[in-house]
């Protein structure tokens, strides 16, 4: 395989990952979650805006928009509702419509990754 073919191929495999980075599950328990997120109660609060969109195949790119699966097994990253601010990893604010989806803080977004 020449290189020109490989780095095709290689960033393919990479969009690929990166496209489906938003399959969300949500666990039980904070140990079992990649991620710990606390709802704030404004947008201005939070590191992302996240939108629940309604099929898989638009939960793409890492801008918030969230596709909750129905098995760990099918998740990209589990994540953990977690009572107190100060312990999550991420501040999220559900959001009312898609276009207002996005990173507020983008020094989090490699949490998605």
């Amino acid at each position: 395989m020449n290189i020109q073919k490989f780095q095709f191929f290689s960033a393919l495999f990479l969009a690929f990952n990166l496209a489906a980075a938003q399959k969300i599950y949500s666990v039980d328990y904070a140990s079992q979650a990649d991620i710990k997120v606390f709802v704030v109660d404004y947008q201005s609060q939070a590191d992302l805006n996240v939108f629940k969109v309604d099929y898989q195949s638009q939960a793409k790119g890492n801008e918030g928009l969230w596709y909750f699966v129905d098995y760990k097994s099918q998740s990209d990253k589990t994540i953990f509702f977690v009572d107190y601010k100060s312990q999550a990893d991420l501040l999220i604010y559900f959001v009312d419509y898609q276009s207002q989806a996005k990173w507020n803080n983008r020094s989090k977004s490699h949490l998605l990754y």
